[in-house]
């Protein structure tokens, strides 16, 4: 049985297999495309629409337990086109 995550900017749930998963390090939001790095953990989908939800959002993010800027945001946005491609 897959996992079963949220995604950070949409808010839906999803197979964990489905999702991109990304960590907070000491210098900012990182790509965890083999799902293997330590630290705290978040899920997006692989579609832009949820990117650009999660770069407009505010306030915390519940599942890495810190409230990344918008600029962290929007360097992982820049990240996920450029390694996911835009869709």
């Amino acid at each position: 049985m897959t996992p079963i995550r949220t995604c950070v900017g949409c808010g839906r749930q999803a197979p964990q297999d489905t999702l991109v998963r990304f960590v907070a390090a000491g210098d900012g939001l990182r790509l965890d495309v083999a799902r293997r790095a330590p630290g705290r953990g978040a899920y997006l989908h692989r579609a832009p629409e949820c990117w650009a939800a999660f770069a407009r959002r505010r306030g915390p993010v519940r599942s890495l337990r810190r409230s990344p800027g918008r600029a962290e945001r929007a360097e992982l946005v820049a990240a996920l086109a450029a390694g996911l491609g835009a869709g």
